[in-house]
């Protein structure tokens, strides 16, 4: 790889980043004063009962005696509440207003505010729930006023609509449904989305990155779903606020714990168990300041249970065991503002019987922080993370084969709100250290001790009109231990020519310093471990030299959503993403790259290589709402290609089709019983094919080996890559749930799942040297329960 000058590049860097801090600074007080003469009403709107922030709330205000039909009338204005159920209407004349909250589900309120001469109006409105829902447009209309594109947005009642694999709802299991996520497998299954590589996904916990979300079982996450409030997939063209990644985004975001009493959830299934404990600190009252804590803990013994109750399905197959600890603590003030703290563990454990071995934890610190000074018009929030992933991978060879990640993630963002439109923008410092090492398939030491920093901000506005909301956005990254930096522009948009019809399109530059220590030719691997982007790549790749070490990627998305009536929507979207540069671990490696082989090909002594590739397609989706069925069906047809310079392939993960059909219905309402049923349906995966055998020998001896006598072992003659498919994988999930609610806010479920319900051979790979094909999961039933009080 041709070879950078940092300094040079810092001072670039530098430079560009003093005229952006310099242009905040100078724009701010243009900012403060651009609307002279006018004045603001700014709050937050919350759940009277419990003091929930409402998020997607409707806020309109009208001048008193003025209409909303009123020709020119500058004196009405309407607003959404944002993910803090923070409002603003700005741009007001002083004088006397109605202001009206809406939300589906809660009573409507009008209340009157006076407007002063030059000062914000802080005002936060109380809402009420209702016994029977109405206004359900409003929750569609929230929606609306976002640049929707490749987005879905799941929550904890949609996710507890899956089939309970394990009688157990978790996010994993709603994840594979969505529109271009591939799930590959039911043991050490990892999801790709849009063409991506896990590794090229970001997953975040209320803005904390986590770096392995997934347990080996691969039915399973980190996450406690009972404490989820939204998940947000970004599957192409997200953002400028969210960095560091090629391909998608996983954004989710955890409620607050029980603010007005101590409640206790107690769960026990044959895969898990799980304890989720929520007591305020300080009651919630409304206008005043509260705060609470939320402890989860679960774990599996499916390990221990597998040889008592799933004895036909091979125990020596499920040798899976997790645990899972988070702690949330929230401190919300009176005036809007608040704090939360984090702290997590997540552990798991693969012990295959007389085989390999797998452990890996992760452990973390954190917090985050909103501030909304009285009479200024900009509002602050940041975070901050410590965190520390390790996995170590146990062969009979005793080679080792471990990886960690260490390090803190710091960020502030910013928020100023126009009349209409809105300006975010922000600062984000990463450090940590990467350590790494493995032994390739031809017995080559590959290793890696890094560390790296990342000094990164964006910017971000929004334009909302009647008919079209878009935001333009650019994100500056810089990678300070390659002296490699990358701007970013993106931008998204959303056309509405009918309220029923919403036409989307997005684009956007990305770039990330980070590789996983799988291949992506690597067709089973639970060794999930990350490697920082090396700078000693080849020089050149395909005829062009390597200016930098970063993995880059180009996205395209556009398509339109068709919302028929209340009940039935349809999405339609096609994408493109054009990875430019892929860093790859060397398979080939053959040789150690020291003075002893400089003349050998690069290609065979480097720890890593350079790959291209692409990803394309779209998909199609189709929902319905009501009070007591739930329908989701979702087809999505995906192209993936990949070349290394000397072959173009197909990865792993290249799932030509795949379709999921989900239904729920809901029967009874005192009592009532759920009943859940997917489907999965999705043409094979790329596989190489084997053309035969010979004795391998290592010549550990060098000259001196007598191959004559000694025994060699067993090698395999490859086909090209990737030119076979495996069959078609098909699977059906059924559960039911029964619900009891008591008094004294006293519930209990019983719940009973059947995974793989007419247990179809879902083949999970084939071993070459035994010649033995292994499946995924068979029939597997389970039953549960849990009681809340």
């Amino acid at each position: 790889m041709k070879k950078m000058k940092p300094m040079k590049i810092s001072r670039i860097f530098a430079g560009i980043m003093r005229r952006i801090i310099l242009f905040v600074f100078a724009i701010a007080p243009m900012l403060l004063m651009g609307q002279n003469g006018k004045s603001d009403i700014r709050g937050f709107i919350y759940d009277g009962g419990n003091g929930d922030r409402m998020v997607g709330a409707g806020v309109f205000c009208v001048g008193e005696g003025v209409s909303k039909s009123t020709p020119g009338s500058t004196d009405v204005r309407a607003v959404l509440t944002d993910n803090d159920g923070y409002f603003a209407l700005t741009g007001l004349t002083p004088g006397n207003y109605y202001v009206r909250v809406s939300m589906a589900g809660f009573d409507t309120l009008i209340e009157k505010v006076v407007v002063k001469l030059g000062a914000n109006t802080k005002k936060d409105f109380y809402i009420n729930r209702i016994a029977s829902i109405g206004e359900v447009n409003i929750s569609v209309k929230s929606k609306a006023k976002e640049a929707q594109v490749s987005v879905t947005t799941v929550d904890a009642k949609t996710i507890a609509k899956m089939p309970a694999v394990g009688a157990e709802p978790d996010i994993l299991q709603y994840l594979q449904v969505l529109p271009g996520v591939v799930f590959s497998g039911d043991q050490g299954g990892q999801l790709y989305i849009r063409g991506g590589s896990p590794v090229m996904n970001k997953v975040m916990l209320d803005g904390l990155t986590i770096y392995n979300p997934f347990h080996s079982i691969g039915l399973f996450s980190v996450f406690e779903t009972d404490l989820i409030q939204t998940a947000d997939v970004y599957s192409a063209g997200f953002g400028a606020e969210y960095g560091g990644r090629v391909s998608a985004v996983v954004d989710l975001k955890t409620r607050d714990a029980n603010r007005n009493r101590a409640t206790a959830k107690v769960g026990l299934t044959t895969f898990t168990s799980k304890l989720l404990l929520e007591t305020p600190i300080k009651k919630y009252q409304q206008g005043k300041g509260n705060s609470s804590i939320a402890v989860s803990y679960k774990n599996s013994f499916l390990r221990e249970t597998s040889k008592l109750l799933y004895n036909y399905a091979n125990p020596d197959k499920l040798p899976y065991n997790f645990g899972d600890l988070f702690i949330k603590a929230s401190f919300n003030s009176s005036n809007g503002g608040y704090s939360k703290l984090y702290g997590f563990h997540f552990s798991d454990n693969v012990a295959f019987p007389g085989s390999t071995s797998y452990n890996w934890s992760s452990t973390g610190l954190g917090g985050k922080f909103l501030v909304v000074p009285e009479q200024a018009k900009t509002r602050v929030d940041g975070y901050f993370l410590w965190s520390e992933y390790r996995i170590q991978q146990k062969e009979q060879d005793a080679r080792p084969r471990s990886s960690s990640i260490g390090g803190f993630n710091l960020g502030m963002n910013f928020g100023y709100n126009f009349r209409k439109d809105d300006l975010k923008w922000g600062l984000e410092v990463n450090g940590f250290q990467t350590n790494f090492e493995l032994y390739n398939s031809n017995n080559r030491r590959i290793s890696q001790l890094e560390s790296t920093t990342e000094i990164n901000s964006f910017v971000n506005y929004r334009v909302v009109r009647k008919k079209l909301i878009s935001n333009l956005g650019m994100r500056a990254q810089y990678y300070a231990s390659l002296g490699n930096s990358s701007f970013e522009p993106r931008f998204q948009l959303r056309y509405m020519p009918w309220k029923s019809i919403g036409i989307k399109f997005a684009v956007g530059a990305y770039s990330q310093n980070f590789l996983s220590a799988m291949s992506d030719r690597d067709v089973v691997n639970l060794f999930y471990g990350f490697l920082s982007g090396p700078d000693n790549l080849p020089d050149s790749f395909n005829g062009k030299p390597v200016t930098h070490a970063l993995q880059k990627a180009r996205h395209a998305v556009a398509g339109f959503d068709y919302r028929i009536n209340k009940k039935h929507t349809i999405n339609v979207e096609s994408f493109v993403k054009l990875f430019d540069q892929i860093t790859n671990i060397n398979r080939d490696k053959l040789f150690e790259d020291d003075e002893f082989n400089l003349d050998k090909p690069q290609r065979l002594r480097q720890n890593f290589i350079v790959e291209e590739g692409n990803a394309y397609g779209g998909d199609i989706s189709y929902k319905f709402t009501d009070k007591r069925w739930y329908i989701w069906t979702v087809y999505s047809l995906t192209w993936v290609n990949r070349f290394d310079g000397n072959v173009r392939y197909q990865p792993n993960f290249d799932r030509r089709h795949n379709a999921n059909f989900l239904v729920n219905y809901e029967m009874g309402k005192k009592n009532p019983v759920e009943l859940s049923l997917r489907w999965n349906f999705g043409s094979g995966f790329p596989f190489t094919q084997t053309q035969g055998y010979y004795e391998k020998f290592n010549f550990q001896q060098g000259l001196s080996t007598d191959y004559t006598t000694t025994n060699g072992q067993l090698g395999v003659v490859y086909a090209n890559i990737n030119q076979g498919r495996l069959p078609y994988y098909h699977r059906l999930d059924f559960s039911a749930r029964k619900k009891w609610v008591m008094e004294k806010h006293r519930e209990f479920n019983l719940m009973f799942s059947l995974t793989n319900v007419y247990n179809r051979n879902n083949i999970f790979y084939f071993d070459r040297i035994t010649r033995k094909r292994v499946d995924q999961l068979p029939i597997l039933p389970a039953l549960g329960c849990n009681y809340s009080f």
